[in-house]
């Protein structure tokens, strides 16, 4: 009797283990990086995502299986792929452009799909505003009315070290499904340099709040820091807050990486449960001399933000980066995707996933990744990852190299084997 109990509490925990690591390979063509991943709220199983230069991928399994195709559009598709979805389950592809005639990157274009990502249409555009860059944009849905809002960075002349040339934050938003966009509106109050670094003003992303608020947090020269609109976009407050100052910048380094940051993500809890209406903002910074994950949060609409707290719980001096967040708006449960060195002494790199069901105040820290990886700094490895979550389905997305191929990969684990909560 002892021995078939000690039978079944052994293959107990060893299917368990098994289950921890249910990786799917998303991407064949070993050059795929910087995805990013939305699942469809009308329907799980169907989630999409994209990824650098001109690729698209989805699946209708829960992302068990996936096709990919080229994204095509009359203005070009040349990277930073975003992926939004609205109510209806209309998924959105916003990108950088490279239009003929055009100049480089001179626009942001944004795609529509009706079909569940299987095909899109050739388009609409914002932005652009002669030879002027257009970068680094990100999108968010109002639930409400399925209005989307965008923000991006615009350079006078991108790399430029001329004085007279700066870097701002514009906000645009389409009340038409992404037919046609608003007159861009800048909302920071202090502007950049264009050099692509701590001095810029960049990484934009936007959060829309319970009565609709707009939220925007990004860094520059001051760190990093937040402006809202409360009507709808048309105006915005006279002054940046400060977040955080983020010790050593934006733009540091990472041994085995081409180029690193730690842009910051904003997201508002919109569920019923008790952090309803909180903001939360995640980066990376190298305060501590290695590269650790960061979270604010504010109760009060962004007037005030509470000290940054640790989101990786290791006590090394090992190197943490790539961070992204997202909320479950079904129960306010918070949760980020990173690349995480602690077990290691050398570039060998894992994939973790942290969850907070306490607003932020703790953090259960679990490796995904099956196996670890060497990134390589002659191979470009993007800019980010991504993660979505929606009613405890969790779908991280992110960039491996294995020799000089890449690929990207997510996790399929059910939220009640990664976390056991109460």
């Amino acid at each position: 009797m002892k021995n078939k109990a000690l039978i079944c509490f052994c293959m107990f925990y060893i299917l368990k283990s098994m289950v921890v690591s249910q990786n799917v390979k998303i991407s064949t063509n070993g050059k795929f990086c910087e995805p990013s991943i939305k699942i469809n709220p009308k329907n799980t199983n169907n989630i999409v995502a994209g990824s650098v230069l001109n690729s698209y991928h989805y699946s209708n399994d829960g992302g068990k299986t996936w096709q990919t195709n080229t994204l095509k559009s009359p203005f070009g598709v040349y990277g930073d792929p975003v992926i939004d979805v609205d109510t209806f389950g209309y998924f959105y592809f916003t990108h950088l452009s490279n239009t003929p005639g055009g100049s480089w990157i001179d626009r942001i274009v944004c795609q529509k799909s009706e079909d569940q990502g299987k095909t899109w249409n050739d388009g609409s555009f914002v932005g652009l505003n002669g030879t002027r860059a257009q970068d680094k944009q990100w999108t968010v849905v109002n639930r409400q009315n399925n209005e989307i809002y965008m923000t991006w960075t615009e350079f006078d002349k991108y790399g430029s070290k001329a004085t007279k040339d700066s870097s701002r934050i514009l906000f645009a938003k389409s009340k038409d499904q992404g037919k046609n966009w608003s007159k861009p509106t800048k909302i920071n109050i202090r502007s950049g340099d264009c050099l692509d670094g701590d001095k810029t003003t960049e990484g934009a992303t936007p959060a829309v709040g319970p009565n609709g608020e707009i939220y925007v947090a990004w860094t520059g020269p001051n760190g990093i820091v937040f402006n809202k609109s409360l009507d709808g976009g048309r105006t915005w407050a006279e002054k940046e807050i400060l977040i955080d100052s983020m010790p050593g910048g934006w733009d540091f380094k990472i041994p085995g990486l081409y180029r690193a940051n730690g842009l910051p993500i904003i997201k508002c809890d919109l569920s019923k449960g008790n952090e309803h209406g909180t903001l939360y903002v995640n980066w990376a910074d190298q305060r501590n001399g290695d590269t650790d994950i960061w979270l604010s949060k504010s109760k009060d609409g962004g007037r005030t933000w509470s000290k940054a707290v640790k989101v990786n719980d290791d006590n090394t001096n090992r190197h943490q980066f790539f961070t992204w967040m997202d909320i479950d708006q079904a129960n306010g449960y918070l949760y980020f995707v990173f690349y995480d060195r602690r077990a290691y002494s050398n570039k060998n790199t894992d994939v973790y996933l942290a969850q907070s069901i306490d607003g932020g105040n703790t953090f259960k820290n679990i490796k995904i990744s099956e196996k670890p990886f060497k990134p390589n700094t002659k191979i470009f490895f993007g800019d980010y990852n991504n993660i979505s979550v929606h009613n405890n389905v969790i779908r991280p997305i992110w960039t491996r190299l294995d020799g000089k191929k890449l690929s990207i990969w997510t996790n399929i684990t059910p939220m009640e084997n990664l976390f056991e909560t109460k």
